[in-house]
């Protein structure tokens, strides 16, 4: 089944939907009973709605959907921001910057009175900035030159969450914007930042950084043995950091930020409770294939169990047909026909192609019917949650005409 691997599925399917019909009773996501529709335009229109966050695994089209909202937001009225945390450089080049950075940057060409911009997120330079906003500047050179600090913000497991956490309380306190909207990292790891706050909090509120300083405030064997506790401890954890030296850069990291660090916890438990809290809203998106939608609703279980506010999911890539009523059998039949015994009023070359084609059709006509059993499968189990359908588009989307298309998609029409 596409439940995740979930023992009694169909158990908590209603669990997931309450999850859906708490998270968007606000925002007007919700559309009413089983088989609804997610009203995205909807979603989007309402001033209440402030943060929208795109998750979902590799390769479904995630960052073009959080593009393609992004740019329908702006063109019906409001100021957007979108911040990717994947490195990929496709939301750029969609939205005709050479690049994106830390900052901001102006998307030109958008139509309507809102306005559009986009950044990516640079994990050590948000750290950086985090530095220099709660530090002296003496204190924030030494700090940022610390060999242990160097290493804590290019590489240290949860630092990049933790800093989209930072970045994105950043962009909510600055009123700057009426809509945030997040595409996170693909994978699973894209809901590690809803772990962030305690991970690297836990790390940085003393506890283990105080017991790798303590050798300096013993003497002789005792010291030696609390280095090794410490170097154990950071193996596991900060590999790339060995060395005598080691002991010496924490305890002047410890010194240099011993006050700073304490509001990095509370920051981040607001950004998180923000996630929580009414105006803000999930999208899942997935493919209308078995993996997908089984990461799909690994998503769903998870944002249902920390009781986050699921506005929908967005099935993209959708395959469909001109010819919907000339079935695959039907199809396949006629292809037959012709190639064995003609019409006798075509060329060969012609019924060669036309059953070529025929064959074409029934193939897009099984991909359909596999992609609609796949699709009702999650419907079993998540009957309570909202999706809208993104039809496959023939090309891949490089720029803005590509988004409005998807954006089109996304509010219900067709594209075209």
């Amino acid at each position: 089944m596409t439940g995740g691997g979930r023992d009694g599925a169909r158990g908590t399917a209603g669990t997931a939907g309450t999850a859906g019909t708490a998270g968007t009773a606000g925002n007007g996501a919700r559309a009413g009973a089983r088989g609804n529709e997610l009203a995205v335009d909807r979603l989007i229109d309402d001033p209440e709605t402030r943060i929208v966050v795109c998750c979902g695994s590799g390769g479904v089209g995630k960052t073009t959907t959080a593009a393609a909202i992004g740019l329908r937001a702006a063109e019906r009225g409001r100021k957007v921001v979108v911040l990717t945390i994947d490195p990929a450089r496709r939301l750029a080049q969609s939205m005709g910057l050479t690049e994106l950075d830390n900052t901001p940057r102006v998307v030109k060409g958008v139509s309507g009175e809102g306005e559009l911009q986009a950044m990516m997120l640079d994990m050590k330079r948000t750290f950086d900035e985090v530095v220099l906003a709660h530090s002296e500047p003496e204190r924030a050179k030494a700090i940022m030159e610390n060999p242990f600090y160097q290493s804590l913000s290019a590489g240290f497991a949860g630092t990049q969450e933790y800093m989209a956490m930072e970045k994105l309380g950043q962009l909510r306190d600055a009123h700057e914007w009426d809509l945030i909207v997040v595409d996170t990292p693909p994978s699973r790891s894209a809901l590690d930042f809803l772990d962030a706050p305690n991970r690297l909090g836990s790390f940085l509120d003393g506890k283990v950084i105080r017991l790798l300083a303590a050798p300096a405030k013993v003497g002789g064997r005792s010291a030696m043995k609390f280095l090794n506790v410490g170097m154990g401890l950071l193996t596991g954890t900060l590999g790339k950091i060995f060395g005598a030296q080691l002991l010496t850069d924490v305890q002047t990291f410890v010194s240099a930020t011993d006050t700073m660090f304490g509001g990095f916890r509370e920051r981040a438990d607001r950004t998180y409770q923000l996630l929580k809290a009414p105006g803000t809203a999930f999208l899942v998106v997935a493919a209308p294939e078995r993996d997908a939608l089984r990461e799909a609703a690994y998503f769903v279980d998870r944002l249902e169990a920390d009781r986050m506010p699921l506005a929908g999911l967005v099935l993209n890539r959708v395959h469909g047909t001109g010819a919907p009523q000339l079935t695959a059998e039907r199809a396949l039949a006629a292809a037959e026909a012709l190639e064995e015994n003609g019409t006798g009023t075509a060329s060969p070359e012609a019924e060669l192609l036309a059953a070529g084609l025929l064959r074409l059709h029934a193939e897009r006509m099984q991909v359909m019917a596999r992609e609609r059993r796949t699709r009702d499968r999650f419907v079993s189990v998540y009957p309570d949650v909202p999706i809208v359908e993104v039809a496959a588009l023939p090309g891949d989307v490089h720029d803005l005409d590509g988004l409005r298309a998807v954006g089109e998609l996304l509010g219900g029409g067709t594209g075209e």
